[in-house]
């Protein structure tokens, strides 16, 4: 079950080869490990992906490919799972990330309107930079180490369903 419901929402290996942004990876790519999904794949991809998602800076899919290219997992997996942060959903990461870097450090809030730009980033570096940045790093792990045990309990209670449909005659379910 996770597999397939993992698998159809994955880009294809081809479109991930073609990206003009990893092909800075060559032949790397190539090795038959980064396409093959199972668990330990899957939870690693998942966990490196998730990291990669909460980091504030450009090319995140690179950065997380790197990673996962010899970790040897799950590849488009890993790809797909920065696509957490995006236009969308940057403006309410990055400030829950701020909250989370002041609350640790004490820091009074500074004022915070966000942009999705470069050019906001290092100029808000001055005033918000410290209490952003470890925010950035707390949530990253925290949502790279729930999502490995989130997804590798999904995956075993998954296969344990499908082990007892299997022995209470109902064939097999996904």
């Amino acid at each position: 079950m996770p597999k397939k419901t993992i698998r159809k929402y994955l880009p294809n290996p081809e479109v991930i080869r073609q990206n003009k942004t990893l092909q800075v990876f060559g032949t790397l790519l190539h090795d038959a490990n980064l396409w093959h999904l199972n668990r330990r794949s899957a939870r690693g991809a998942i966990a490196i992906g998730l990291f990669w998602a909460w980091m504030p800076m450009p090319f995140q899919m690179v950065a997380s490919a790197a990673v996962a290219i010899p970790m040897r997992v799950n590849l488009p997996l890993a790809v797909a799972c920065v696509w957490l942060s995006n236009p969308l959903t940057m403006p309410v990461m990055f400030y829950l990330c701020y909250l989370v870097g002041s609350a640790v450090l004490a820091a009074p809030l500074e004022p915070f309107a966000f942009e999705a730009s470069l050019e906001w980033l290092v100029g808000s570096m001055a005033t918000i930079g410290k209490p952003f940045l470890l925010g950035c790093l707390l949530m990253g792990t925290t949502a790279s180490v729930v999502g490995y045990f989130l997804i590798d309990w999904l995956w075993v209670l998954s296969i344990r369903r499908q082990q007892r449909d299997r022995r209470n005659g109902n064939g097999f379910k996904s």
